[in-house]
């Protein structure tokens, strides 16, 4: 069959593909092509993407780019990169990739008031980032009593946390860093009575990262915060020991943080694509420096390749058409993420984020109901720990589960042995997904271990696994700083393209507003309140009984 060149043709042509690949088993086409797995994989430089072991053939695979083409993936990126308004809803650039440009980069972006060049105000900001750390770092900055600080405290949440987290975690499970981190998101007052008890405000920096700087999470965790520090060392310690990375002065300069440690990004920075910006700021005092910007060079390494490497051999656009397949071709509904590497802990929480935040989305950029499925549920945990809790279910289950395997050939430990079993069990779990065991060669098994034929009746059967089952293999040579820019930039182009691909504004984020607004609406009556707008009759009996179960009803 030939491209077609119609759009909405050739996303028929695909469903009409999935429905026969449905009735394929993809353990034969490894059967028919003896080099599926290099015909099917992606490189650049160390970084691998095998998706081999999916039901893609070579004309699932044609008629996935020839969307892409039709599409125009390469036109919509191209526009992103030159700092156009792709965020329609908002009238907006998304040029986060001006975050990790070399310095004088040039980009420039297009805002309602005009052009601006993007890079220049990136490397005003990347530059008082930067001295600042060495300041902390080298002690030329201290606290209020003169104590240099070991801590940094960062009270933020969504993506001014969950970025960071993930990153400071990574860059530091092992070497310990530069400095403790601490992460503050959660409102539920447990969460900083827990935190507490470890500070010690004399050598606690605290950064509070809210673009607008009215967050209702963060700003009432930076009031305990701040209430906490000031009855500890007084109320003039807040300048010195508060930094504000946010674009509100006004407000920032109300709460008491002084100009000079205020950190700014502009409106084309969403917070989920923010970790390279002065949100990032947690990261390079945990990390150090160097080790930021090593990150960022390696964004930048991903932006370059995304930018230039032919569609059929470019690692985001592939990995999005695979996930393309899945959801529309196949009708999975969601996606695992495996990370074999302790390092990498929060990152399937930070694609929980990156990609439902983004293309969660039933409306289409025309305004109109998306004509297809859009984003899948996305999951996921360390690797060895899955395979002890949720992964039965994505051998056994009634539900097919595509799942993405991230593993590094190098560790930063002394335990080689360690590491291979590491990595030998993420081989076995794509390998077992794809191959899976027929009742034959179980009733084999059990017969040669001596088992009575009535038990091999009546066991058997559970220990049949269907096999079948796709999984796409991530892998790179070590987890340092660069790696795991070029990981994230990775999957933040990844998600672009589906988005576009979707037709959906991958940038903006209404139902997270929506909850927003509600919240502090239901506010008011929690407190007794009368006025304001009227609930549901669940939310009103909810309201009641949670003041009568405190004594205030």
């Amino acid at each position: 069959m030939s491209p077609v060149d119609n759009l909405e043709a050739a996303w028929e042509r695909l469903a009409a593909l999935g429905k026969m690949a449905q009735h394929r088993d993809c353990r034969s086409l490894f059967a028919d092509d003896q080099n599926r797995a290099a015909n099917f994989s992606a490189h650049t430089d160390d970084l691998t993407l095998d998706f081999s072991k999916s039901s893609i053939d070579a004309e699932a695979l044609e008629a996935l780019l020839n969307i892409a083409k039709l599409a125009d993936v390469t036109r919509f990126r191209d526009r992103m990169f030159a700092g156009e308004m792709v965020n329609s809803t908002e009238q907006r650039a998304a040029l986060h990739a001006a975050l990790r440009a070399p310095e004088n980069a040039g980009l420039r972006v297009t805002t309602s008031t005009g052009i601006e060049d993007a890079s220049a105000f990136v490397d005003g900001e990347r530059r008082r980032m930067r001295d600042f750390v060495e300041a902390v770092h080298s002690g030329r900055l201290v606290g209020a009593t003169g104590l240099p600080f070991d801590t940094v405290l960062n009270i933020g949440i969504g993506g001014s946390d969950l970025g960071p987290s993930m990153a400071a975690e990574a860059l530091t499970l092992v070497s310990g860093g530069r400095m403790r981190t601490r992460f503050l998101s959660n409102v539920d007052g447990h969460a900083f009575a827990a935190l507490a008890r470890e500070l010690d405000p004399a050598r606690t920096l605290v950064l509070v990262a809210s673009k607008t700087f009215t967050t209702i999470e963060t700003a009432t965790n930076a009031n305990a915060v701040r209430n906490w520090l000031a009855a500890a060392l007084g109320d003039a310690a807040i300048q010195t020991h508060f930094v504000a990375l946010s674009t509100n002065k006004a407000a920032t300069a109300a709460f008491g943080i002084a100009p000079d440690r205020v950190f700014g990004f502009r409106d084309w920075v969403g917070g989920r694509y923010s970790v390279w910006s002065p949100i990032g700021l947690s990261v390079a005092l945990a990390a150090g420096w160097p080790a930021f910007q090593s990150m960022l060079d390696g964004a930048y390494a991903m932006d370059q390749h995304f930018r230039t490497a032919p569609l059929a051999q470019n690692l985001p656009v592939l990995l999005a058409l695979v996930g393309i397949w899945h959801v529309n071709a196949m009708g999975y509904g969601t996606q695992c993420i495996l990370t074999y590497d302790a390092r990498l802990r929060r990152f399937p929480a930070y694609l929980q984020q990156l990609e439902m935040e983004s293309n969660g989305k039933a409306t289409a950029l025309n305004g109109q109901k998306v004509p297809r499925a859009t984003c899948p549920i996305i999951f996921g945990e360390p690797g060895t720990d899955a395979q002890h809790s949720f992964i039965q279910l994505v051998h056994q289950g009634t539900q097919i589960v595509p799942v993405d395997f991230i593993w590094v050939a190098m560790p930063d430990h002394d335990r080689p042995d360690a590491h291979r079993i590491l990595v030998a069990n993420a081989l076995a779990q794509a390998e077992a997904l794809l191959n899976g065991k027929d009742l034959a060669a179980v009733q084999q098994e059990m017969r040669q271990a001596g088992t009575p034929s009535a038990i091999i009746d009546a066991v058997a059967p559970h220990r049949v696994f269907s096999g079948d089952r796709p999984s796409n293999t991530i892998m790179f040579r070590q987890l340092d700083a660069f790696s795991l820019g070029r990981l994230i930039a990775l999957y933040e182009h990844k998600v672009a393209v589906q988005g576009w691909l979707w037709q959906v504004d991958s940038f903006d984020q209404w139902g997270v507003e929506l909850g927003k607004v509600l919240a502090a609406q239901v506010l008011p009556s929690l407190h007794g309140q009368t006025e304001g707008p009227v609930h549901n009759g669940s939310t009103t009996a909810l309201v009641n009984r949670f003041r009568a179960l405190r004594g205030e009803a």
